[in-house]
């Protein structure tokens, strides 16, 4: 193993490149100073001097699988260096091993400072089991996963998106618990969809780890239950609200603390499913852990009742959820396929013809979504919701 010796660091001074082509260099430099460091069996550290910030000046942190977050790094150290912050990127300490009993000690989310802000959400034990992870349970490398990934619960919507961009890659083996596809581009911006079953606990499993990723969104594209009269099958209903009854991250974020879609995606929903003359209703979405709450109908009913739902489901909620607890902005476009209340339960024959006629236009409206905030926000949708109050931003002079 290298010593730190031989990565003395590199520091980049905002306030000395006055060009964008300049930056581009200087934080390139950054970044393969990164990778550099952890090449050589250590953590690397980032330290940001704010000179705008009075309560903040500082802030720092350690990383690992930097190719993993690379084009994430470099749009962040962009922005803060050409609001003339001073970046410096040095070895930390030598990386543990996973079998390493510090390793596991160094994993609990409840040590890290939320002021630190995103960049800095994760420590680098956390960031290196959680992409090893990804690689596991999705058969595809944490750095194939682009800037936004969809998350489904059927196998209809994979056909449609390797229909959509056949040369997606894909598990590079079979049998994997949450098979994951990517839609790769050049700046990284590209779509990535997992299926990741049925079920909150595989839909907190997943969201677990692709927020040391930092996405630009999550969005839930699954299927649902309608609880409204006028509603029918395939129409859809766009989340404005979540009621949790999934009870998987309860310990971590208690259930009356307010947990709701990003506005801007949300709005780039509605105008895709307008544009696209879908049926469609906003309202509460029921997150359940029973599958079959239907044979004991009583504590679910009342309160899907109370809460005006108009939908239920098994994974919407909890990918809000996480969304909120790691700042990634999230929406949640579901399709109805069944109406438990009404005499119409998911039965075999219909489902599939449902699926069939239903899977692409439901795909084609998230994806016509998230092209609009690729062109209109390059940088990341405003996600001013899922920011603490003593949390700083990254952005200019205005940050205290």
């Amino acid at each position: 193993m290298s010593t730190p010796a031989e990565h003395a660091g590199t520091t980049v001074d905002g306030a000395d490149v006055a060009d964008e082509e300049g930056r581009a260099k200087a934080v390139d430099a950054l970044c393969d100073e990164l990778a550099g460091v952890e090449a050589s069996g250590w953590y690397a550290a980032i330290e940001v001097t704010r000179p705008w910030s009075r309560h903040n000046p500082r802030l720092t942190g350690e990383f690992a699988r930097t190719t993993a977050v690379r084009r994430y790094l470099h749009r962040e150290l962009t922005a803060l260096v050409r609001a003339g912050a001073q970046v410096t990127v040095r070895p930390s300490r030598a990386a543990l091993p996973f079998d390493d009993p510090g390793f596991f000690a160094a994993l609990d989310e409840d040590r890290v400072d939320a002021r630190s802000k995103k960049l800095f959400l994760f420590g680098p034990e956390r960031m290196a089991l959680s992409c090893d992870r990804l690689g596991h349970y999705t058969g595809t490398p944490a750095e194939s996963f682009q800037r936004h990934v969809l998350f489904t619960n059927y196998a209809m919507h994979v056909e449609a998106f390797l229909e959509r961009f056949p040369d997606a890659e894909a598990p590079v083996r079979p049998g994997v618990q949450m098979p994951a596809y990517h839609h790769r581009t050049e700046a990284g911006d590209g779509v990535t969809l997992v299926n990741i079953g049925v079920g909150p606990a595989n839909a907190k499993t997943i969201t677990d780890h692709v927020a040391v990723l930092r996405p630009d969104t999550m969005v839930m594209i699954g299927h649902c239950g309608g609880l409204r009269n006028h509603q029918q099958k395939g129409d859809f209903v766009l989340a404005t609200s979540y009621q949790r009854a999934d009870h998987v991250l309860d310990e971590v974020l208690p259930r009356d603390v307010p947990v709701i879609p990003n506005h801007r995606l949300n709005v780039f929903l509605v105008d895709a499913l307008e544009a696209a003359d879908a049926s469609y209703r906003m309202g509460i979405v029921h997150t359940t852990d029973n599958r079959d709450w239907e044979f004991n109908q009583g504590v679910t009913l009342a309160a899907m009742q109370r809460s005006r739902s108009v939908a239920v489901d098994m994974e919407s909620a909890t990918i809000a959820a996480n969304g909120f607890r790691y700042r990634i902005p999230n929406a949640t476009l579901l399709c109805v396929s069944d109406k438990p209340l009404h005499g119409s339960p998911k039965l075999s024959a219909d489902a599939q013809q449902f699926y069939e006629t239903s899977k692409r236009h439901h795909l084609g409206i998230a994806l016509s979504a998230l092209d609009r905030v690729r062109r209109e926000h390059p940088g990341g949708l405003p996600s001013q919701e899922i920011r603490s109050v003593d949390e700083p931003l990254f952005g200019g002079p205005s940050d205290a």
